[in-house]
């Protein structure tokens, strides 16, 4: 069975990408399941979909834990613990990440022993997850070309052929760029349970319960929280044309993550904005504008 986890952020396509890469499987003769999972629903939060494969019906369940291909389409993710891009990563595992750094750099900054290979940074942000199924059905080496542009017309057609073919391009560029490692990702068999090891016994000292008790309205528990890290936009705010009605912007700010100083500008708390760009859309002087992350962190 193939076991393939896509990881990347709200907006990227990774969603659309994991049902790319499951139709591209099924027209080729497999059983194949396929879901996402997300936590936020927000542009920018980290996200995964997973895919399975075989030729006899899947019978697994849940989240991949031992993943034979991992795909990661935004290297930012890789240092954030919620993300969880390495999890479950073992010996044959081949990584690969959407970045301009060569393989070898990364196999060593993460120390994996699996193959380790780059997808360069370009093309359309929002078809990322095209650009990832596509490598993928390269690297399984089970996967026609054909099928793959099939696949990406039924997944992505009912979005307008303009869609299609900016998708399609991505695919089908991302999976001749894999060619040469056709294959690489191998077939995995049964999880077998029979190893299976129970944990050992651990002893918790009991608390009182004003400690221990959960409380989600005590002071700094979602501060503690830089949600800033979803971000692929950021809003930035000409003061010159901005009013100071900054009440609009940061009443509207599902987040509270615009301050109103003393004058009454807006000031974005950048460690919390995840960058959902509604402020963009209400400011009615149009002082707010977003700018891509990696520009603006530059």
């Amino acid at each position: 069975m193939y076991r393939i986890r896509l990881h990347g952020r709200g907006g990227q396509g990774i969603k659309t990408g994991g049902q790319i890469l499951g139709s591209a499987f099924f027209l080729e003769g497999y059983e194949v399941q396929d879901a996402p999972r997300y936590g936020a629903e927000r542009r920018g939060a980290p996200i995964f979909a997973y895919v399975r494969a075989d030729r006899a019906p899947v019978q697994e369940r849940g989240v991949i834990t031992r993943p034979d291909l991992v795909v990661v389409a935004d290297e930012t993710l890789v240092p954030m613990p919620a993300a969880a891009v390495t999890q479950g990563l073992h010996p044959r595992t081949v990584f690969l990440v959407v970045s301009d750094e060569p393989g070898p750099v990364w196999r060593d900054r993460l120390t994996l022993a699996g193959p380790v290979l780059t997808l360069p940074l370009g093309g359309d942000p929002a078809q990322l997850g095209a650009r990832c199924a596509g490598a993928a059905a390269a690297l399984v080496g089970a996967i026609g070309r054909e099928r793959l542009a099939q696949a990406v017309r039924d997944e992505v057609g009912r979005f307008g052929e303009g869609l299609v073919a900016t998708a399609l391009a991505q695919a089908l560029a991302a999976f001749d760029a894999m060619l040469p490692h056709a294959g690489l990702a191998r077939e995995a068999g049964e999880v077998a349970a029979g190893g299976y090891a129970r944990p050992d016994w651990i002893e918790i000292p009991f608390d009182r319960a004003v400690v221990s008790a959960p409380d989600i309205h005590a002071a700094a528990t979602s501060e503690l929280a830089r949600t800033g890290t979803w971000r692929t936009m950021r809003p930035v705010i000409d003061l010159e044309h901005c009013h100071r009605c900054s009440w609009i912007c940061s009443t509207l700010c599902p987040d509270s993550a615009i301050r109103v100083r003393a004058d009454r500008s807006p000031e974005v708390d950048t460690e919390h904005c995840k960058g959902c760009m509604i402020c963009v859309a209400v400011c009615p002087t149009h002082a707010i504008r977003a700018v891509p992350e990696r520009e603006a962190a530059t």
